[in-house]
């Protein structure tokens, strides 16, 4: 793509795996309501891509949004005990004031980060821990509709419905990544849920540059690697997207371990997920996944 990219919420954490991984394949502009620190920006991008402001600001969006080919719209509260006032302006006006911009623009795709908790309904007692577990086939695939288990998972729904207008009204093409449980080196530690909803740092980058590349209309795909134990397919976001994610859950301990060091020393040539910055000026694995809101167990 020739054309730059919009990544808002570039400070979280979704959107340091993807520019850490992808950082030099793109023209950035990054958004983000407080300034980056130099460790959390690629070499290349310059103050004038840099845009500190609120998604709600619909002047300072749309003139972050003109001339770019691509949106990736990550930023909002993500916490899945934010109470309706935030998350209706964050998550729901916020959104709409994005996708509108980009569609005003002529933008040509937009990555709209869903989330688990837009379905976090259909974890009933009744399926629950056994939906966790590698033994139980019963899956999830972006065809279902949105079951949320609270008003974070509402406002991601919502989200959705925006995406779907905008496609059919603009002819944007979006796709809606309803991402699982993002955390860097290692799955989440003793946590069946988390484990089962697994996405590293690098599949993190590799689908969301394949939402970038790929040719589609409109689109919900699960954001999850290819673990043994999962209750979601990615089936939609290999057919859909050409998604072909590395890493697997399986391949560590219950605890967080690796079962083998070869298993986490190569990737084949993908991205490594550390293409700026040094070890000393990485933020630390759980940094809050959004300036100005404190992190959940669940990032997304």
């Amino acid at each position: 793509m020739d054309e730059p990219v919009l990544l808002t919420g570039a400070g979280g954490r979704v959107g340091q795996a993807i520019l850490r991984g992808l950082g030099d394949e793109y023209d950035w502009r990054l958004l983000d309501r407080e300034p980056l620190p130099a460790a959390k920006v690629p070499d290349g991008v310059t103050d004038a891509d840099r845009y500190v402001a609120d998604i709600t600001d619909e002047r300072a969006v749309r003139e972050a949004v003109g001339d770019v080919g691509a949106v990736i719209h990550l930023a909002g509260d993500p916490r899945k005990t934010a109470p309706w006032d935030s998350v209706l302006r964050n998550n729901i006006d916020g959104t709409q004031v994005v996708m509108r911009a980009a569609a005003d623009a002529g933008v040509k795709r937009f990555a709209f980060a869903s989330s688990n908790h837009a379905v976090g309904g259909y974890e009933t007692e009744d399926r629950t821990p056994d939906l966790y577990r590698p033994e139980d086939d019963y899956r999830l695939d972006g065809s279902e509709l949105p079951r949320p288990g609270n008003l974070y998972g509402v406002s991601k729904a919502a989200g959705e419905s925006l995406g779907r207008f905008y496609h059919d009204e603009f002819g944007m093409s979006v796709v809606c990544v309803r991402i699982g449980n993002l955390t860097r080196d290692h799955p989440p530690r003793e946590y069946e849920r988390g484990q089962a909803m697994w996405l590293s740092h690098r599949d993190c980058a590799h689908l969301f540059d394949r939402c970038l590349q790929a040719e589609y209309g409109y689109e919900i795909v699960y954001g999850i690697s290819n673990n043994d134990r999962r209750y979601y397919s990615i089936e939609r976001a290999r057919e859909a997207l050409g998604y072909d994610p590395a890493d697997n859950s399986a391949d560590y301990t219950f605890e967080g371990k690796p079962k083998s060091d070869s298993d986490t020393e190569t990737n084949g040539g993908r991205y490594d997920g550390d293409s700026f910055a040094s070890d000393a000026d990485r933020p630390a694995p759980e940094s809050p996944a959004e300036p100005n809101f404190p992190a959940d167990p669940d990032d997304a």
